[in-house]
């Protein structure tokens, strides 16, 4: 069940405005758990990111591994100066999303970000809360590709 944030209460009808903007407007995302791995969700999702929507997928993962011809960076601290990171889609545990929420607010004016997007299955209200106070648009528990179908 996709869930945006409303106070303390979550709410199973996402905004639809902030996840078509974030979806339909082509930008730079920074998938957080994206390796080479061709086998694991992270890779199929933001590969049909990429094809599909014509996002910029920018690999982040413990192992900085390079996917698709983008370098990868072990964080978000590591993504250099200048390029500008519109989404942060967190592909990890959610007892581990946490800590890249708050990467993601520490960097939020040096690369940019609008916005976290937290997996199916990746739910920390938290975080989620943490996101909204620093000025980001959060969207939680639930995946691209199951909503892009919803926008049309």
């Amino acid at each position: 069940m996709a869930t945006t944030i409303s106070g303390d209460v979550p709410n199973p009808d996402p905004n639809p405005e902030v996840i078509r903007r974030l979806l339909n407007t082509p930008a730079t995302w920074a998938v957080v758990g994206l390796s080479s791995n061709a086998t694991r969700t992270a890779y199929g999702v933001a590969r049909w990111m990429h094809d599909a929507l014509g996002h910029r997928i920018i690999p982040v993962h413990s192992r900085a591994e390079e996917v698709w011809g983008e370098p990868g960076y072990s964080d978000l601290t590591q993504i250099p100066d200048g390029t500008v990171v519109a989404v942060v889609d967190c592909f990890v545990n959610s007892l581990r999303v946490g800590v890249v929420v708050d990467e993601a607010i520490a960097n939020k004016e040096r690369l940019g970000i609008e916005a976290v997007w937290l997996q199916l299955g990746v739910i920390d209200q938290n975080a989620a809360q943490r996101a909204l106070d620093a000025g980001l648009d959060v969207v939680m528990d639930t995946c691209p590709m199951i909503e892009y179908p919803k926008l049309r």
